[in-house]
Formats: structure tokens, C-alpha cells, sequence
């Protein structure tokens, strides 16, 4: 996957959101508010977020803006049903063995630019049974589809299994 070199750059508060994931993660696993768990806590955070700086290119990814909570909500929301119908639709395909199998790769385009929400994107498909993301290649996605309606396009295939999980990770995510 190709990365601009903008989006390999963290600025301070990639740094600072994860210093405070890493304090929050402390003080719910410790489980107390005791002064020297917390001063404890927050010298391993430090510790965490200098070791893993290399690494946090990934966060650039993120938008922080007050309606990013609410979009993460709603993806998770959506994420559940999506969930629920994939596993009810293979269930249904594997009691009744009559329904029809059309297994297919198929490619889709995503408009998320991030390599975090390309990444989300990808394990979002993959999570729901009947789909696999077997490949990803910039923007485009190669999906193993367990049902392939025929003559099914690029837009079409898109819209069909990636559209919904877009439009809800574009609210926190690039």
C-alpha cells in the first residue's frame, strides 16, 4: 500500500491521544486512583507512546473532531446488524444447501484515504461471514464474495459491500 509522506508524519496530538489511551488503559486495568498508580501509570504511558513514535504514522489517519465519537457509535452500530445478517445469510446457505453458491473475487473501490481506514474498511469486510479481503492494493479492495450476483460491477460490488461501512467510517477516520 502506498503512503504520502504527510500520513507517515505524526503531529503532537497523535502523540498526546496516545499517551492518553495508554494512561486511561493503565488506570482501568490497575483499577484505582491510588497517587502512586496513576504517577506510575503515567511514567509507562510515557514510556509507550517514546517507544512506540516510530510507529504512530497510523494515527494520522484519525479525524478529532467533535462528531468522531458519535460517528464511531454509529460505525459499531452498523458493524453489529451487518454482522447479524451475514451470519444469519451463511447459516441459511449451510442448512439449506439448495440456495445458490456463486463465490467470486471481486474488486471494489474505497474512497478512504487513510491507511487506517483502508485497514478498518478491509477487516470490517472480512469480519462478516460470506466476505474476505484477500488483497489490498491502494484504494482498491480484492473481496472472496461467498455469493456473487452475476455480472456484477466494480460500483455495484462497492456499493453492495463496502458502501455502508464507508459512510460511517469517514466520520472518524480519513
Amino acid at each position: 500500500m502506498s503512503h504520502s509522506k504527510t500520513e507517515l508524519r505524526p503531529g503532537l496530538i497523535h502523540y498526546l491521544f496516545t499517551f492518553l489511551v495508554s494512561t486511561l488503559l493503565w488506570l482501568l486495568l490497575v483499577g484505582t486512583l491510588d497517587p502512586q498508580e496513576i504517577l506510575l501509570g503515567l511514567a509507562v504511558s510515557l514510556i509507550v507512546t517514546l517507544i512506540a513514535a516510530p510507529h504512530l504514522g497510523i494515527f494520522t489517519g484519525l479525524r478529532f473532531t467533535a462528531q468522531a465519537p458519535l460517528a464511531l457509535i454509529r460505525y459499531f452500530g452498523h458493524f453489529l446488524v451487518a454482522l447479524i445478517r451475514a451470519n444469519l445469510d451463511v447459516a441459511r446457505r449451510v442448512l439449506a444447501p439448495s440456495l445458490p453458491i456463486r463465490p467470486a473475487v471481486i474488486e471494489i473501490e474505497t474512497e478512504l484515504q487513510s491507511a487506517l481506514g483502508r485497514l478498518l474498511l478491509a477487516n470490517s469486510i472480512t469480519l462478516t461471514p460470506g466476505t474476505l479481503v484477500v488483497d489490498v492494493i491502494d484504494k482498491r479492495l480484492f473481496v472472496h464474495w461467498i455469493d456473487c450476483p452475476p455480472k456484477t460491477d466494480l460500483v455495484a460490488a462497492t456499493r453492495i459491500i463496502a458502501s455502508g461501512f464507508e459512510r460511517h467510517i469517514k466520520g472518524f477516520l480519513k
